[in-house]
């Protein structure tokens, strides 16, 4: 093997040669051969030195012999000589990046690759693999690139056929998929690369990871242009697997997978997307520097998506960042509006934006059409007159905003990622130019453009806003041109908004109210299906967080729409004489929270009986739902097992999001196989009118419908029909005003006059509203008095005192009202009416009651109270939690044990927290809302829960979610419960306990359940209260009943 020269020795040879060729003529027969040892003597010094001069005389030579007659003792021919230029051309281009250079190569090898390289002893695989080694580095010179990608993949696929019986080609695979890495927008043809890489993949040697990364790259590319998910698998498939056995490329491996993974989570609502996207980007923050600014970008991005679509403020923590630098950072996206940078612009003069007009359209003129550099300032000369319009609202400047949209829209690749933003913003700006000048030709184009938008596939995942745009300008045409051709239009974009999957379930719930309300206001036929769609993506919206919480976050962040949606849908149905299905939807589109968990705990006795199996699998999965549904406290504290499931980089909220799908996934699919069943086809299936009427089995239910459109009450009872009684045209605004005046002069105080008087003309006004003609309709239909009416109120009324009505007209002179005709209860909705009156699973038992106090000095009353109770010892058992007893754990495992319960102490409410209501027990522990629908008491019977604010609902909560402490008390079990709608006075327990408890145990009452006994109990027990002496309203109004 010959020893390589050094330096020096190749500078004596190189000497040599200058020397002997300055003596002897061109025509000398070793000239060629000399000028050839000379050009081969300079190429190896440079190999050595890296200095260019090297390198540019080795060409310089190299070319001179070529044009050399051949000499005696010469072995090259000239072919091998050429091929020895090219290749010095070759090395040139490759250190010094000269696009002359690139070009000369691969003009000069696909000539080599024309003749017949065996006669002239030249390596044709060589050759091959010199050239796509040339076209690689042209990919990487040249703006576009893309002829020569598909060029390399002919010429890989070429020397991957004669692998066979040669080394494989790692050298051109490697060059090809650099060049893939490089020019990824821009490698086509696509479909044929893959496929190529594929191939090359199943003979490539095992620790060859360039074809997996180029591999998953293109996938990558192709992700960005399809959506597809089989594409996305694949991929990551490749960078997994790069990622474990490939140290040399892990790090670009992770950082490939986690642009593709928040790639799908920008494309795709689903949460278990971004958790993953968020676990990858902590993965590659935590293994680079945290001055990777791209990477940090994307991580505050995503924790920005993370703390909008759950409102925990805990995700910033995985940005590194407060919340205020975590919204700068996220705000770089493409799609971003640049208000920030809008913000600065404003900040300058008028004299210096104009100065930035005229400064940048003297730039834009000296610059070539065509040039990177021209679009670069037309950009930055829409910013300028856009910002300039801002101020001035003159028409002509945003006219040349509309001009420089066109020049863009004109040079722009609708093919890229984001290659429908041209567009779309001229139709935008079209849009502001029709708003300020009333031109119907703005209006139209923008129209137009925004439907040829809708069609590019770059915008499928960014189309929803472009629907919502369309609607409006749609809208607005319709308004001064009537044309019915819009509206038909508009309805079949809302049915493509509503059905988008890239857009999140509450944007378009939001939409589906939209079309709903628009529909209803054109009479178009599709007013029911927009409704259907919008109940459907209500009870969607909830599944999409995790925790009861966060779901309750999401319902008041909708708030508007999702309290007021299912009571608008409901009188469209009564207005169209659908009575049934009114009820139906009310009963769907109320209390979503306690339906969903109470569907968890549903009972599955008789598919134990059919199907053993499948009721196991379902009843775990319910269980683990549960415990994850309710998994967050209200810290914020995670409190779920992982089940040994580790993701890296996810953290335990990341977890619980990925559980939560999964479970919810796997339960579909095992309620949809239940359902196939013989007899099990309406199993968790929306409860129909003819299951819901059993609510009425003991009585009339009465159901007011609180909508703007029109309000209505309908009386259920268990064989007939619904019954309608129709309202004035301003009940609703009323209704309204009883509310708003109660919560008024409630500032006041319950002690004050003002909140006397304003009790007092509430309970009058609902007496007229509601009382008389329920009343009537009730003597109408034979419904005896003293018999049990049970109220299912919407909105504002669940606040109302519906059962103190009046005082209600009479002959003798005698105070009446509602409850002295009628012994009234609440239930939130009929499902939980008649959950509460199914038969105990303890066959027979000892009835015992569980009291649990906590007086303080503040509760002087609560010793009396507790000894009346712990009287009732002559006729059940009773249990006392008291003092450093009364913690919550103990509460809850006592009412495991006793099926009466009753609270003595202070309840407490929390702004906007609803599952943050308390009993405040021993040492300011809390038992709370949470804690109570977390117990579950199949055995529980009747509560008492003598405390502050027990039925009354949180400021800031949905109405008719009925999330108080009385509702968590019913869920949890409990079949009957008394609460207070708002403080309680002290010294009202001792004498309302006394009379319940002795009308409750009264030998009137043999035979019937006590649970049943208790509604009739509280209203005698009020009654009495109402007959002593200095007694006010709001003391006896206080009291309500739930449940059976």
């Amino acid at each position: 093997m010959a020893q390589e020269l050094s330096i020096m020795e190749l500078d004596q040879r190189i000497t040599y040669c200058q020397g002997v060729l300055s003596r002897i003529p061109r025509s000398h027969p070793d000239y060629t051969a000399c000028i050839y040892r000379l050009a081969t003597s300079r190429s190896k010094r440079y190999l050595l030195s890296k200095q260019k001069e090297d390198l540019d005389k080795s060409i310089v030579h190299y070319t001179e012999a070529i044009f050399l007659p051949p000499s005696w003792g010469f072995y090259l021919n000239v072919v091998q000589v050429f091929f020895r230029l090219v290749f010095s051309l070759l090395y040139r281009s490759m250190r010094f990046k000269q696009p002359e250079d690139v070009k000369c190569v691969v003009e000069y090898l696909r000539y080599l690759r024309g003749l017949p390289l065996d006669t002239f002893d030249v390596s044709h695989k060589v050759v091959t693999e010199s050239l796509v080694d040339a076209l690689s580095i042209q990919v990487d010179l040249e703006a576009d690139g893309t002829g020569d990608i598909e060029e390399m993949m002919i010429l890989c696929q070429e020397l991957l056929t004669c692998h066979s019986s040669e080394k494989y080609p790692t050298d051109a695979i490697n060059a090809f998929t650099i060049a893939i890495l490089r020019k990824e927008e821009k490698v086509e043809p696509l479909d044929g690369v893959i496929q190529f890489l594929r191939d090359a993949l199943k003979i490539c040697p095992p620790d060859f990871d360039q074809v997996p990364l180029g591999l998953a790259a293109t996938l990558k590319i192709r992700y960005e242009k399809n959506y597809s998910n089989d594409d996305y698998d694949e991929a990551m498939t490749l960078l997994e697997s790069v990622i474990a056995s490939s140290p040399q490329f892990q790090i670009q491996a992770s950082g490939l997978a986690a642009n593709l993974v928040c790639m799908r989570a920008s494309f795709y609502p689903n949460p278990e997307y971004l958790e993953e996207a968020i676990s990858r980007f902590r993965t590659l923050l935590g293994s680079s520097s945290r001055d990777n600014d791209l990477h940090t970008r994307g991580m505050a991005s995503l924790a920005w998506m993370r703390l909008e679509n759950f409102g925990l403020t805990e995700a910033l923590q995985d940005a590194r960042y407060s919340a205020s630098e975590v919204a700068s950072l996220a705000s770089f996206s493409a799609l971003s509006t640049f208000d920030e940078v809008d913000a600065v612009r404003a900040a300058y003069p008028m004299a210096v934006v104009e100065e930035k007009i005229r400064n940048l359209r003297e730039l834009i003129s000296k610059i070539p059409s065509g040039n990177s550099n021209h679009d670069t300032h037309i950009k930055d000369l829409v910013d300028w007159y856009r910002t300039k319009f801002s101020r001035t609202n003159d028409i002509t400047d945003l006219e040349e905003v509309i001009k420089c949209r066109r020049i863009l829209l004109a040079s722009a690749d609708t093919s890229h990622l984001l290659g429908f933003l041209p567009a779309r913003s001229l139709g935008f700006d079209l849009y502001m130019a029709f708003k300020c000048s009333n031109k119907m030709e703005y209006l139209d184009e923008s129209i137009t453009v925004h439907r040829c938008v809708l069609e590019m596939q770059s915008a499928q995942p960014f189309r929803f806003g472009v629907v919502q745009q369309l609607v409006v300008s749609l809208s607005q045409r319709i308004a001064l041109l009537r044309h019915r051709q819009d509206l038909n239009e508009i309805m079949k974009l809302f049915s493509l908004g509503i059905n988008d999957k890239f857009t999140k379930v509450p944007d378009r719930f939001g939409f589906s109210c939209a079309w709903a309300f628009i529909a209803r206001m054109a009479r178009h036929p599709s007013v029911s299906v927009a409704y259907e769609k919008a109940m459907s993506l209500m009870q969607s919206s909830l599944v999409s967080a995790p925790t009861l919480q966060i779901q309750h976050g999401q319902l008041v962040a909708m708030r508007g729409l999702c309290d007021k949606m299912p009571l608008d849908y409901a009188s469209y149905q009564i207005e169209m004489g659908q009575f049934t299905q009114a009820i139906e939807t009310l009963e769907q589109g109320r209390a979503l929270l306690w339906s969903e968990m109470r569907g968890l705990r549903n009972s599955m006795d008789q598919l134990f009986r059919f199907n053993s199996p499948l009721a196991t699998k379902l009843a775990v999965i319910n269980k683990d739902l549960e415990s994850l549904t309710m998994s967050v406290t209200p810290s914020g504290t995670i409190e779920i097992s992982d089940g040994g499931s580790q993701i890296d980089g996810m953290d335990p909220f990341g977890h619980l999001v990925v559980k939560q799908r999964k479970l919810l996934e796997e339960r579909d699919a095992l309620v949809s196989q239940i359902q196939e069943l013989p007899g099990f086809g309406d199993f968790l299936k929306t409860p129909s009118f003819e299951t819901i009427r059993f609510a009425a089995s003991h009585g009339p239910v009465v159901i007011i419908n609180h909508s703007k459109w029109r309000s209505d009450i309908l009386i259920l009872l268990r064989d007939s029909p619904p019954f309608l009684i129709p309202t004035t045209n301003d009940f609703y605004r009323l209704a309204n005003e009883l509310k708003d005046r109660l919560v008024v002069a409630r500032k006041e105080g319950l002690d004050s006059d003002k909140y006397k008087r304003a009790l007092r003309s509430v309970l009058e006004g609902l007496y007229n509203l509601v009382g008389e003609p329920v009343i009537d309709k009730l003597h109408t239909l034979g419904v005896p008095e003293q018999s049990r009416i049970w109220w299912c109120p919407t909105s504002v009324f669940c606040s109302l005192p519906l059962h103190a009505m009046g005082p209600i007209p009479s002959n003798d002179g005698v105070k009446r009202y509602f409850s002295d005709l009628y012994i009234p209860s609440y239930t939130p909705t009929l499902s939980a009416l008649i959950e509460s009156r199914k038969p105990s699973p303890k066959t027979s038992y000892e009835p015992s009651l569980l009291l649990v106090a906590n007086p303080d000095e503040s509760l002087p009353g609560a010793f009396g109270e507790m000894e009346i109770i712990q009287s009732l010892k002559s006729r059940l058992p009773v249990a006392t939690l008291c003092g450093k007893n009364a913690t919550p754990a103990g509460v809850v495992e006592g009412l495991r044990h006793h099926g009466f319960a009753h609270f003595v102490c202070h309840g407490k409410l929390e702004t906007g927290k609803p599952f943050d209501a308390s009993f405040k027990l021993y040492e300011d522990e809390r038992l709370t809302l949470l804690d109570i629908v977390r117990s579950q008491l199949p055995a529980a019977e009747f509560a008492f829960l003598a405390a502050c604010h027990t039925a009354e609902l949180t400021d800031d909560s949905i109405a008719d979610e009925g999330l108080h402490l009385t509702a968590a008390v019913q869920y949890c079990g409990f079949r009957s419960v008394v609460g207070t709608m708002w403080e309680m006075a002290d010294i009202d327990g001792c004498e309302i306990a006394e009379n319940f408890y002795k009308s409750m145990f009264s030998e009137n009452g043999q035979g019937i359940p006590y649970h049943l006994r208790s509604a009739r109990a509280l209203r005698d027990a009020t009654r009495k209260m109402r007959r002593k002496k200095g007694m006010t309203l709001e003391r006896w109004v206080n009291f309500v009943h739930y449940g059976a």
